[in-house]
């Protein structure tokens, strides 16, 4: 029996590891999002794939491709060339 200590201790350092990353609180609210959803979805990985880890990522997004376009038109604008179009 003795021999099974080492894997639980091993456990209980990886579920510390998780809770101080803060993977366990991100967990439990995806978790509750998809339990509280009223319509269930058909695929629930795909589901908590999508909104695992989506806090500000969508906005963060918008503001990096707004920015990409605009290095691009000045980048074009410096080469002389015409600005690239949106699309």
């Amino acid at each position: 029996m003795s021999s099974y200590k080492p894997i639980d201790s091993k456990r209980e350092e990886f579920r510390r590891y998780l809770e101080r990353a803060g993977v366990m609180d991100a967990l439990t609210k995806v978790l509750v999002s998809l339990y509280e959803e009223p319509d269930k979805p058909e695929d629930a990985l795909e589901y908590v794939r999508k909104h695992l880890g989506t806090e500000g990522g969508e906005d963060e997004l918008e503001v990096a491709r707004a920015r990409i376009a605009e290095l691009e038109a000045e980048n074009a604008l410096l080469k002389g060339e015409t600005a690239p179009t949106e699309g």
